[in-house]
């Protein structure tokens, strides 16, 4: 799939990079020296209490200045977070997903300034639903929600509130149906999730109901609120915003889908070959409060049985596949993923991207070198910088340029980011590149001349290998997979977009599974996404963003970049059913010793080749920790003349041309790639959230 800047309303001026001056806005200080000196106070360490944190914080709160007269440009915390309003309704979302003869009723915990409410200010919405507020909590810290004596909430996780309340925001936070409080049952990206997140929106717009009780009868009107709502969320979370804005639901102005799904199928499977060694139910049954498990077993039993392990595309997944209503969405998007996300990967953002593209919809995107990593925890103070302004737009309404700012930030090396107009860059072309076979089997070459009619490379899928492992002997002959690469480049060779491999394979057996990376080859510094962190390193410092209570602290453990030195970088990667070939959604029988032609989707990745390095394609089968094996030990024979890549090449085929040709920069010969580098991909468990 190739990706696309459609739409764009962005202006060339260059995005500001995490700056010192954004910190003091971001830290609810005045400007100047006595701003910088509450930044400084702001910090705590690990373990400090609560109250010395609210101290702090509310020191400089009460040091800020009076609103200026003028258009607005950015919003101030003016406004108590202590003496914040703090209430739980229940939404009825007038779907019965439990089948207990009743609509199901939602549990939405709401903290809003309470000097807005008593002048009858109305303000705007950020809301997160998320189906992790009591079994598994949201962020780096885990955090849950928590409640007083009285039920009130009194805790909300992640720093939204902190930060936003006293800026004139109500924060919003919802347990999906059957989690936490809620009537239901978890579906897993189905109607019952999105569309009890979408009668929030509407409630808070006018159009549905809520009550004081979980079973009470005396509504509760949303009246002190404008209606206008933004969405955000990592994950599972962020789903949710994706599949709320595909219904087009009015009053959504803005969502922020951070390393979000786009279609469920591709979550568990890619192209029929699966991912996990199990389907939705688990999750389901991971996320439901105890009580929901006992009454949602019909629905445990139809998510078993309408996600066959076979990969085949059933109803199940029409249903959770928001891509094909992209074209309904009025809500501008902001969204957020990492290149090396092996849990959400950016297969999803891909998709969506395009599908957006193809509508017109606003959008913006930051793309980190991490894994699953919330951009809070890898570029802190320039994210809640450019959130704040993001929502000061899109739902306060101030024409605070954002909009016109360049359309991406790519993370280049470990902290180090560009920007760019748009994304991917308007000179992105794909240019289709052929292997060849080379001097020895197995180690072919990449260019753009097609090989010979009758020209083939053969290989056999072994389960105990990596990619990691094909690209540590992309030089050597090897059993396992075939490799094709390029001549040292003479100049910085740049990919921008969704790369597909084509292949046309005779099996031996009746069932095989193929794997398609893109590597570069060459030493570098990157961030360790294979490790734990994904590529980061928590520590033991905290930085506040915004007043405390003693339910609630503001304060976040920091992080930095946790990074390896690589031989070779794998930025690109793409799996498949081979019996897939003839119906994306419907696997097949091979018949051993017929040849078959299928294409490989590779997930979306902005990359440069630096002068020197070298470009890599491996075909092979079984890619260790990330698919599942198919159920036979296949030998694939590639027919080259037919097999071929199509890479979004920022200068298409002339600046592939120009990188494969002229003087090679001295010291770039080719090396031998060893072993060494990231660690290796952790099997992650099927759960898309932050603890995995």
């Amino acid at each position: 799939m190739e990706i696309r800047a459609r739409g764009a309303r962005w202006s060339r001026r260059t995005l500001v990079a995490a700056g010192s001056a954004a910190l003091l806005g971001v830290l609810l200080t005045p400007t100047g020296a006595q701003g910088a000196q509450a930044a400084q106070g702001a910090r705590a360490t690990q373990g400090a209490p609560a109250a010395q944190e609210t101290r702090a914080v509310q020191d400089a709160q009460s040091s800020l200045p009076t609103a200026t007269a003028g258009p607005p440009r950015r919003s101030e915390p003016v406004y108590s977070y202590e003496n914040a309003i703090r209430e739980s309704v229940w939404v009825d979302t007038g779907i019965d997903g439990d089948a207990n003869g009743s609509t199901d009723r939602v549990a939405v915990d709401v903290v809003r300034p309470r000097e807005a409410a008593r002048s009858g200010r109305k303000i705007p919405v950020i809301m997160d639903a998320s189906p992790y507020y009591s079994c598994c909590g949201r962020g780096n810290e885990s955090q849950k929600k928590t409640y007083d004596a009285n039920g009130d909430p009194a805790g909300f996780p992640l720093h939204y509130d902190n930060y936003f309340v006293p800026r004139g925001y109500a924060f919003v936070a919802v347990d999906l149906t059957g989690t936490n409080r809620s009537d239901g049952c978890a579906d897993v990206g189905g109607r019952s999730d999105v569309l009890s997140a979408k009668a929030v929106v509407d409630w808070l717009n006018g159009r549905a109901r809520a009550y004081g009780s979980r079973t009470g009868t005396d509504p509760v009107r949303a009246s002190w609120t404008t209606g206008a709502t933004g969405m955000i969320g990592k994950s599972y979370d962020g789903t949710i915003a994706n599949g709320v804005a595909a219904t087009g639901v009015k009053g959504l102005r803005t969502i922020v889908p951070i390393a979000a799904i786009s279609s469920w199928y591709d979550y568990y499977f890619a192209q029929g070959a699966p991912l996990y060694d199990s389907g939705p139910e688990w999750l389901s049954d991971y996320v439901e409060s105890p009580e929901a498990r006992d009454r949602c077993q019909a629905v445990q039993q139809r998510l078993t049985d309408e996600a066959p392990r076979t990969g085949d595309w059933t109803r199940l997944w029409s249903e959770r596949d928001y891509v094909r209503n992209a074209g309904k969405v009025r809500a501008s998007v902001f969204a957020v993923h990492g290149m090396q996300d092996l849990n959400v990967r950016t297969k999803h953002l891909g998709q969506w991207w395009d599908a957006l593209a193809d509508a017109g919809v606003e959008r913006k995107i930051w793309l980190s070198q991490t894994g699953h990593v919330d951009p809070f925890d890898f570029r802190r103070t320039a994210w809640v910088d450019t959130l704040h302004r993001w929502f000061d737009h899109y739902l306060l309404g101030y024409d605070n340029g954002v909009d016109r700012e360049p359309m991406a930030d790519i993370e280049r090396a470990p902290d180090r980011w560009t920007t760019d107009t748009v994304w991917p860059p308007r000179a992105t072309d794909a240019t289709t590149v052929r292997p060849a076979t080379g001097e020895v089997p197995g180690v072919g070459t990449l260019g753009r001349t097609s090989a010979r009619p009758g020209t083939t490379e053969t290989f056999t899928d072994d389960p105990r290998l990596s990619e990691s492992d094909w690209a540590a002997d992309i030089d050597r002959s090897t059993s396992a997979k075939s490799g094709f690469v390029t001549r040292p480049l003479s100049r910085d060779l740049r990919l921008s977009g969704s790369s597909t491999v084509t292949v046309t394979a005779t099996p031996s057996t009746s069932t095989a599974h193929l794997s398609a990376v893109l590597v570069d080859l060459g030493p570098d510094t990157i961030r360790d996404y294979g490790h734990a962190g994904e590529g980061i390193t928590t520590l033991s410092a905290r930085t506040c963003w915004g007043p405390s209570t003693t339910a609630d602290s503001s304060c976040y453990r920091e992080t930095e970049a946790r990074t390896a030195d690589v031989d070779h970088t794998v930025f690109s990667r793409g799996w498949a059913d081979l019996g897939t070939y003839a119906s994306a959604g419907h696997g097949r029988p091979l018949t051993p010793g017929k040849p078959y032609t299928l294409t490989v989707q590779l997930a979306a990745s902005d990359h440069v080749i630096p002068a020197g390095h070298r470009l890599a394609l491996i075909i092979a089968g079984t890619d260790q920790g990330l698919i599942d094996p198919p159920s036979t030990t296949p030998t694939l024979t590639l027919d080259l003349a037919r097999t071929s890549a199509k890479l979004p090449l920022v200068g298409g085929a002339e600046a592939f041309t120009r990188a494969t040709t002229g003087p090679v920069p001295p010291h770039s010969a080719p090396r031998e790639s060893r072993p060494n580098g990231v660690a290796e991909p952790r099997r992650t468990p099927p759960i898309p959230g932050d603890r995995t």
